[in-house]
């Protein structure tokens, strides 16, 4: 006849009733450490806003006309590196998406190098390569093309630091796109034009969307690059990064912090578009790798 089990010692039954205690006071923890790193991330650029609504320096700023110009030639800027982030990076995606060759490894990794390269040395590459000393300033010069300290320098500054994250997005998305709708639409008579214009694009529209918002956002904020690469020249290089480091230089704190505010609202009204809108996917680091 077999025995009864014996019941639990005693320290095992403390042990099995303090563990939900545990879980608890774990969970509380978690929650308290996540608790203080959104207030250590969302703390200061809350209190720079906030600061600069109460004072009224975002009001004035807006109607100043440093700011002004500056804002105007940050988003004529933008708007053109954009358009050259497009027609350079969506072709480069499709490859790295859809063609296997040898050496690709390395391509998307001088793809992803301007990540994590800092923006100054970004700039001083770019100057480097294009100033009038360059390796390719002779040239230039022999057909009257300067690039350096000029509104095109501030165009390729941007479009050098924030086209990975459109190339990345737009790669991730053609290469979530089923082979077999394409291959029907070939098999229906559509040129290979036709199947990416009319295929392709409009399935992989999310992934290119994010990336485009978040590459125009990345190209909005961009200073390093810009200030070696293009300088600091009010109406003509001055994007409205600059202008925040230029107010701060010169004294004026309300200035820089209105124009700060400018930019903090304006990222976080991007980042918050792209969630609303389901593109979030392409913020997510898997797609950079």
């Amino acid at each position: 006849m077999d025995r009864p089990s014996s019941p639990l010692p005693s320290h095992a039954r403390l042990d099995a009733r303090a563990q939900p205690a545990v879980r608890g006071w774990g969970s509380r923890s978690l929650f308290a450490f996540a608790g203080l790193s959104v207030l250590f991330l969302g703390l200061p650029v809350a209190f720079l806003v906030t600061h600069a609504i109460l004072e009224g320096s975002l009001v004035r700023a807006i109607t100043a006309q440093v700011v002004l110009s500056a804002l105007a030639l940050s988003l004529t800027t933008t708007a053109v590196s954009l358009v050259v982030t497009v027609a350079l990076g969506l072709p480069l995606a499709y490859v790295l998406a859809r063609k296997r060759f040898r050496g690709a490894g390395l391509v998307e990794a001088l793809v992803d190098l301007p990540l994590v390269l800092p923006p100054s040395v970004a700039g001083l590459a770019l100057l480097l390569t294009m100033g009038r000393r360059g390796l390719l300033g002779g040239p230039l010069d022999a057909v009257g093309i300067e690039i350096p300290f000029t509104t095109l320098a501030v165009i390729l500054a941007q479009t050098f630091v924030s086209a990975p994250f459109f190339v990345r997005a737009a790669r991730t998305g053609i290469a979530g796109v089923e082979r077999d709708v394409e291959d029907a639409a070939r098999v229906d008579g559509a040129s290979d034009i036709d199947v990416f214009r009319h295929i392709t694009v409009p399935l992989a529209w999310s992934a290119l969307a994010a990336g485009l918002v978040m590459s125009w956002a990345r190209a909005l904020g961009e200073f390093g690059a810009t200030i070696m690469f293009a300088g600091n020249v009010e109406g003509r290089t001055q994007t409205l990064p600059l202008v925040v480091y230029g107010e701060f230089q010169g004294g004026d704190m309300d200035a820089s912090i209105a124009a700060a505010a400018i930019l903090v609202l304006a990222a976080f009204g991007v980042l918050v578009g792209v969630r609303l809108l389901h593109w979030g996917r392409a913020l997510d680091i898997r797609s950079l790798r």
